[in-house]
């Protein structure tokens, strides 16, 4: 099958360009010993492959690329991936950044394959940045029962209790940027869950207005939370029916499964946006397993 040139592509029919690229031989890629299809555009006389609209073109070392998520995905730091794929700590730091990125593009085609959820529940998982003194809040929705991960967002807020003080003389004012979070969140699930769901989540008092804005007929059902159980550090509860148990046992796991969540870890965030692309790895893999299970 021909394809279209990518070097001319923006200045003519996509037709015809078609008709214009023929094959010219193929080469074996020396990472994955692939055999690679090369083509010619005849308008332009510039060469082309089929692995130049791949999302990994020019990765040199692409067959790590399925390990290292698989261990990102499984409480392995990046330092400690580094150690065991025999690779340069740059290297994972790259490939982390890429398989982030195209994590956040496949987890919301993953999420076209379902119909709209119809009971989901959300709430917010706490972290910090560098410092306990920099908190974040991860705000997650879950479907229930299955517990498919549908969105995330990552955001700044201030730091509570006996840290507040220390953290203002040390670090300065730290804006609360929660409530962008919780509406950028409920603003991605539109396309995936039903305007009429049924939406569980705890008592916060800034849930309901947040809900309403952008589910206007679904159904708020805000429940009491319950006392964390130790096992799981306060996120699993200690009772025997837990209402949000889809949501809990789902941020219990990502507490397990991403090293820089941990309770006590050396491996902490020193960028939001380096978390955000480890939860959608993280996601990804979630929702894929899940599913693995189904067929099972």
């Amino acid at each position: 099958m021909t394809r279209h040139c990518p070097h001319c592509f923006p200045f003519g029919p996509r037709s015809e360009q078609r008709t214009h690229s023929v094959r010219i031989g193929t080469y074996r890629r020396r990472s994955d010993k692939k055999w690679i299809q090369r083509f010619l555009c005849r308008l332009c006389l510039k060469g082309f492959s089929s692995a130049t609209f791949e999302a990994c073109y020019k990765q040199k070392k692409r067959q790590f690329n399925l390990k290292l998520f698989e261990l990102l995905a499984s409480g392995v730091s990046q330092r400690r991936c580094a150690y065991l794929l025999r690779l340069n700590r740059k290297t994972i730091k790259r490939k982390f950044l890429f398989l982030g990125a195209q994590a956040l593009i496949d987890l919301r085609r993953h999420h076209f394959k379902y119909s709209p959820a119809t009971l989901i529940e959300f709430d917010d998982l706490e972290t910090f940045e560098h410092s306990k003194c920099k908190p974040l809040s991860v705000t997650l929705a879950v479907e229930s029962p299955s517990r498919r991960i549908l969105s995330f967002s990552v955001s700044s807020m201030p730091a509570k209790g006996l840290l507040s003080q220390r953290a203002l003389r040390k670090y300065g004012h730290r804006t609360d940027d929660r409530e962008r979070g919780r509406r950028l969140l409920l603003a991605t699930l539109t396309g995936l869950v039903s305007s009429k769901a049924l939406i569980k989540s705890d008592q916060n008092p800034h849930y309901p207005n947040d809900v309403k804005l952008f589910f206007k007929e679904a159904k708020h059902l805000p429940l009491k939370g319950k006392r964390g159980a130790i096992t799981a550090q306060g996120e699993l509860k200690k009772v025997g029916f837990d209402p949000l148990f889809s949501l809990n046992h789902t941020c219990a796991k990502l507490r397990a499964d991403v090293n820089r969540l941990i309770r006590k870890t050396w491996c902490t965030t020193k960028k939001a946006e380096r978390l955000r692309f480890h939860l959608a790895i993280m996601s990804l893999y979630h929702n894929r397993a899940l599913e693995a299970r189904k067929r099972v």
